[in-house]
């Protein structure tokens, strides 16, 4: 989600914010302050491996039967606060600053340069969330979302809809899941001891239309001292989920021809997901301060005509946040 705030009252936790002799809970709050703005730079990068004769020894005469490609998204956003009750509903107002996607040259498929998702630069949008980290209306992003989805297909044509591609699900998975890690904790008025774990779920942004999940199992490997308080080192573990939640934003509806290679593939089977991560999170000043996400991702894949071996999809995701001043 956008922004997961989780403001509780200053008395939830004997001895205050995080502090007390070690092994103690440390009680988690994302902090926003009225006048004051939070900016992140985000970057989502993806190596995408296509091999299409994955049975064969050795490629026929000497050619390579493996497709490789890379995208990237990278965008500054701010959050400023307009609202902010710590015991009923804070409002945040969101701000893309700047927005650019990147796609190795001659990836196939788009007929134009410019992504969908380049759209969104300057948009404002506000959340409102309980104390809890709870989305109570999303319904500014969601609208955005929808908007975006609509500008990835190309006018008109005598063949139907026909979609470009686009990295819309990158802007989900780094607005919509933000601190996620917080606003999972399942009794987060207890605080977290170090060593403890939690579950969650969060998107799988792909180059292709799929709607997959990962479980997430966060635990809190340790408490370091900082220049500004209190440093959380929050890992996380990633595996393929059973599916996704259904109340999860999607950009577009109805039937539709994908453009480029990935218009050829039908019925994806999702073979693996494996991965990890780490969060920095400041428990003094309650915020997230970085975060490092990668895994990997293996599939097949249909043809919509079929012309030998289904082909095997490898797709090496990378997701970066940090707070800039």
């Amino acid at each position: 989600m956008c922004v997961a705030v989780l403001l509780l009252g200053c008395g939830a936790v004997a001895g205050g914010k995080g502090k007390g002799a070690d092994g103690e809970a440390k009680l988690f709050t994302v902090d926003f302050q009225q006048g004051r703005t939070l900016k992140y730079k985000f970057v989502s990068a993806r190596d995408v491996e296509v091999n299409w004769a994955p049975k064969a020894a050795t490629a026929a005469a000497g050619k390579s039967t493996v497709g490789k490609s890379t995208e990237s998204l990278e965008m500054v956003v701010s959050y400023t606060p307009r609202e902010v009750d710590p015991y009923g509903l804070s409002a945040i107002e969101v701000r893309c600053e700047s927005i650019k996607a990147v796609r190795s040259k001659g990836t196939p498929g788009r007929a134009s340069g410019r992504d969908a998702v380049e759209s969104i630069a300057g948009e404002v949008f506000v959340i409102t969330v309980d104390p809890a980290g709870r989305i109570e209306d999303y319904s500014q992003l969601d609208g955005l979302i929808r908007r975006t989805g609509q500008k990835a297909f190309r006018p008109k044509t005598d063949r139907g809809r026909i979609k470009e591609p686009d990295m819309i699900g990158d802007f989900v998975a780094s607005q919509w899941f933000l601190w996620d890690s917080v606003a999972s904790i399942e009794k987060p008025s207890a605080g977290v001891k170090v060593g403890q774990s939690w579950a969650s779920r969060l998107s799988v942004p792909v180059p292709m239309v799929m709607r997959k999940a990962r479980d997430v199992t966060y635990s809190l490997a340790e408490v370091r001292p900082g220049p500004e308080g209190e440093l959380a080192v929050i890992r996380s573990s990633y595996a393929l989920a059973e599916s996704a939640p259904k109340d999860w934003p999607v950009p577009y509806t109805g039937r539709f021809q994908m453009a480029g290679m990935f218009g050829f593939f039908r019925g994806y089977k999702v073979l693996s997901l494996k991965g990890h991560g780490e969060e920095i999170f400041n428990i003094d000043a309650g915020r997230i301060e970085r975060y490092e996400q990668q895994y990997t991702m293996r599939m097949e894949a249909g043809m919509l005509l079929p012309l030998g071996d289904n082909p095997l999809i490898t797709i090496d995701q990378k997701l970066t946040m940090e707070r800039i001043e």
